[in-house]
């Protein structure tokens, strides 16, 4: 793969490019500068359609032919001005690397200020300030609405981020840890160490009798036993989680995969994988900040019916 990395191969797309280029002109130079004088019988292209249709073979129109000339001109300027050339950056020396920063360095120096003077206010402090929750609606919207809905609502396999369900706490801190470094959600296949189909259905409706859902009192009788030995060193006893790990409580009504009887089978059976990516990699503190204090204020509002 080295060789496709050499200096040689610049030099190989600036030639392509300017043999094209000026090929083009002497194409088009061939096909203007010939015409017939009047009475001058003019010959055709060969090319013939429904038997009797010839297609003439006439110069092209001079405004047509000034029109391609100009834009040949355009192309031999662009790549003067303007990488195209190889390894040649052009006279402005322009990168798309280069307008980025610029422009991330114009709006650091426009909006920092603000940044900043949030920044010395604590989470709970922001998230009640107006001006603060519209700056943070519109990171939301622009980082998270497309795994968390734009109204924050969720959907399966992603939370619902304005009830008080939390996976790994709902405090200020760990909300900016979850924005900040991410998460990364893993319950093991268990199906196999349950036992049976019957056994993991038995399991399924213990969960089940757990949130105080309709369940068979039976098979959650058996089920009991499996979830003690199995299940509970991660969810704890009754089910109620563990947010040091993110297991989720099961013992309430919130469900992140599901919590009919087929999907929580189907959990205990393959098991889950969840990914939250960390925003640290392109959000700076300060927008990790009011994006953090927009997410507490939602959870922090009062429940609506």
């Amino acid at each position: 793969m080295s060789d496709f990395t050499s200096e040689g191969w610049g030099l190989y797309v600036a030639l392509i490019a300017l043999i094209s280029i000026v090929g083009c002109g002497v194409f088009l130079k061939s096909f203007s500068t010939r015409r017939a004088a009047p009475g001058d019988k003019v010959g055709t292209t060969g090319h013939i359609w429904d038997e009797d249709l010839e297609e003439w073979n006439n110069p092209l129109p001079r405004w047509w032919m000034w029109l391609f000339y100009l834009t040949i001109v355009f192309s031999l300027g662009y790549l003067v001005l303007y990488p195209g050339l190889g390894t040649y950056q052009g006279y402005f020396n322009w990168s798309s690397r280069g307008q980025y920063e610029s422009e991330q360095a114009h709006a650091k120096a426009t909006y920092g200020p603000v940044f900043e003077k949030f920044m010395s206010q604590d989470i709970a402090t922001v998230a009640a300030n107006p001006e603060a929750r519209e700056i943070g609606q519109r990171l939301f919207l622009n980082y998270c609405a497309q795994c968390h809905g734009s109204d924050a609502g969720g959907s399966r396999g992603f939370p619902n981020l304005r009830d008080r369900d939390w996976l790994y706490g709902g405090t200020p801190e760990m909300i900016r840890a979850s924005i900040a470094g991410g998460r990364r959600g893993t319950m093991p296949p268990l199906g196999a160490t349950v036992g049976s189909d019957e056994d993991v259905k038995d399991t399924a409706h213990y969960v089940l009798k757990l949130s105080g859902r309709t369940h068979d009192s039976l098979r959650a009788y058996r089920g009991k036993a499996k979830f003690d030995t199995i299940c509970a060193a991660c969810h704890g006893a009754q089910g109620t989680g563990n947010q040091q790990i993110g297991a989720p409580n099961l013992s309430d009504e919130v469900w992140l995969h599901g919590g009919s009887e087929a999907f929580i089978v189907e959990t205990i059976t393959k098991g889950r994988k969840s990914l939250m990516p960390e925003h640290k990699a392109f959000l700076d503190e300060g927008k990790i900040h009011l994006l953090a204090a927009y997410i507490y204020g939602l959870s922090a509002a009062p429940a609506k019916p």
